[in-house]
């Protein structure tokens, strides 16, 4: 077997079940799980018809790069959502089965194993970064997200002798767990760190289509547009439906940016034999066509944000985030507990699931920067998520008075 598999640390999920193994939840509440991010609101159904009618393409075999009309919706939406110059269907986006094992697939046709080389993750982070880093023959180097910086990463803090080595970096934007987003400063400066060590920034902007205020996150390629990067130079950007459109099992995404970087990318993906049916082509081009389910999308996240947020803050260290559907909450705010100890004690009093923030961060430079936090997803429809909500609010308060 191939040595480095020993390098995985299990997934989130599966640490999460063993800390619940020996627990028996309290039977008078109904279960309810803030602990995964999957969507829980309904599949449009002009997607679901979509798929339906286009069936036929399960007779098919796909192409790698998959059809002229899917490439040109993508740059369609890439153009009117960014304010983008127009784009090259043909070499500037390939569609990809969603953006999870895009992110894994990128590490592996970039990195150079004999090289030594460095893969720069935000920490916490979502673990795919790591696992791809480890399997490319790489090492993760973590680098802390700052609270007092709106939990951007903290670029500053990377020794100078480790950019040299560093060939991929990852960065979510919003951000997974914090939902931080990165500003036209910060990509500046990643630019500028990409111009002077020659790697590739991943951008990884699942969660875009899910912000709060009026202003739509800003994109990596919409950054590198503004800042005059005409080409897109060592910058690819993913993007999935998942999250935009409540299709997680279509598995439906794409990257685009660096033509060069793609034409290569598409001939390791030949090989590996990803590629996206027929017939989810189809439903995607639906879904990328259409924005009037997303913003309905939108706002039912605003209306759950909306009286979540101050419902909770009143016991945890929680403020209403940028973009995404997490609440990153730090847990010690009226009684000293753990991250570990709170999610295993709210489960067993109160059959709520959370996750604990050190688990999505990884001990790098004398601290866990997910520690004493916990990750909620209020994915749920409002009415479950106020509930689990009002739960937490009980247990933390009872907490308090122990």
């Amino acid at each position: 077997m191939n040595p480095l598999l020993d390098k995985l640390q299990p997934y989130p999920f599966e640490k999460l079940r063993r800390l619940f193994a020996d627990i028996t939840p309290n039977r008078e509440h109904r279960p309810i799980s803030l602990g995964i991010g999957e969507p829980k609101h309904p599949t449009p159904a002009f997607i679901q018809q979509a798929l339906a009618d286009n069936l036929a393409g399960l007779a098919s075999y796909p192409t790698t790069a998959g059809s002229d009309a899917l490439r040109a919706a993508i740059c369609h939406w890439l153009e009117q959502r960014y304010r983008l110059p127009r784009l090259d269907a043909a070499s500037q986006v390939l569609p990809v089965n969603g953006s999870r094992e895009a992110l894994f697939a990128l590490a592996q046709a970039v990195i150079d194993p004999a090289a030594k080389a460095v893969v720069v993750c935000p920490n916490p982070f979502y673990q795919i970064y790591e696992g791809a880093a480890f399997l490319a023959g790489a090492e993760p180097f973590f680098v802390n997200s700052d609270p007092n910086k709106n939990f951007a990463p903290d670029f500053a803090s990377v020794p100078a002798d480790v950019w040299p080595r560093v060939q991929l970096l990852f960065i979510c934007s919003p951000g997974n767990p914090t939902g931080a987003v990165l500003t036209l400063d910060d990509w500046r400066e990643l630019f500028a760190l990409s111009d002077r060590h020659g790697f590739v920034i991943a951008a990884d902007e699942c969660y875009s289509e899910i912000y709060f205020g009026s202003e739509r996150p800003l994109g990596a390629m919409e950054a590198a547009h503004k800042l005059g990067r005409q080409r897109y130079e060592r910058l690819i950007a993913f993007s999935s439906l998942s999250k935009r459109s409540n299709v997680p099992g279509m598995r439906s995404g794409f990257v685009a940016g660096d033509a060069a970087i793609l034409q290569k990318f598409l001939l390791y993906r030949t090989y590996h034999g990803s590629a996206m049916s027929p017939s989810i082509q189809a439903a995607s081009i639906a879904a990328w066509n259409d924005e009037t389910h997303v913003a309905e999308n939108r706002a039912k996240y605003l209306q759950k944000f909306s009286q979540i947020t101050p419902m909770l803050a009143e016991v945890l260290d929680v403020a209403l985030p940028d973009a995404g559907f997490y609440l990153w909450a730090r847990v010690d705010k009226l009684s000293q507990i753990t991250d570990i100890e709170f999610a295993r004690r709210l489960y067993a009093e109160y059959n709520v699931t959370v996750l604990p923030g050190s688990y999505v961060a990884r001990d790098a430079h004398g601290v866990n920067p997910g520690a004493n936090r916990i990750r909620m997803a209020l994915v749920a429809e409002v009415d479950e998520c106020l509930e689990a909500a009002r739960r937490i609010v009980e247990f933390t308060k009872k907490l308090a008075a122990s």
